[in-house]
């Protein structure tokens, strides 16, 4: 399967939405393309690429409860748990074996890994509050997304400020910031933290914004 037919199958299996309309929604999944097409010829599931993730993910949290120029290791983890997270889909739509309980146990593991990387920040220094806040606004982002979804909505809605590529970026730029600068990793992953907090309220209140507009529209027009 080319890039092109990879971005239409997505886009069929993501309510029509097209990646090729966002610049990074584009860069990011033709990384994500080209990575596959290896695990593709080497026959891994999907499911497998997507378990591999979370490990990986939460493996980022070992470097961060060391400190110090140890954290220097996380960003690297964080990338890869990322492009992971990426691939799994790639594999599944590459192989037409995309599935309900794929779409779960995906959707699943995301949702752990979001919180690992919150918590990464907090064992490097950030406020608790902040961490912990960060991490509820971007389960209601996506909590407002999925009941959105089963109310009728196409399944993305809106690319909101604070989409997966978006936190794997402050964590990534942060957590370096922080591991480059020892000294001062408390303020860089404070930064990251509140930045969490800031970019999760807007995207929550985008999506909202969004659902109850085309909700409405849907059940007037009906």
């Amino acid at each position: 399967m080319d890039r092109q037919q990879y971005f239409d199958a997505w886009a069929a299996l993501h309510g029509g939405y097209d990646p090729r309309r966002n610049r990074l929604a584009l860069a990011w999944m033709s990384v994500a393309h080209a990575c596959a097409r290896p695990l593709v010829a080497a026959r891994f599931t999907p499911n497998a690429v997507t378990l591999l993730g979370l490990i990986v993910g939460c493996l980022a949290i070992w470097p961060a409860s060391i400190g110090g120029r140890a954290a220097l290791w996380v960003p690297v983890v964080v990338i890869i748990a990322a492009l992971l997270d990426n691939l799994d889909g790639a594999v599944a739509v590459m192989t037409s074996r995309t599935s309900r309980w794929g779409f779960v146990l995906d959707s699943t593991c995301d949702r752990i890994t979001d919180a690992a990387f919150l918590a990464v920040l907090w064992l490097l220094g950030a406020p608790a509050w902040a961490c912990a806040v960060g991490a509820l606004l971007t389960l209601l982002v996506e909590y407002a997304r999925a009941r959105s979804a089963a109310a009728g909505m196409a399944e993305i809605g809106v690319v909101t400020v604070w989409e997966r590529p978006m936190r794997v970026a402050v964590v990534f730029w942060f957590v370096l910031g922080a591991g480059l600068y020892p000294s001062s990793s408390t303020s860089w992953v404070s930064a990251a933290a509140c930045g969490a907090v800031a970019l999760g309220a807007v995207a929550f209140g985008q999506i909202l914004t969004v659902a109850r507009r085309r909700l409405s529209q849907e059940q007037a027009e009906n």
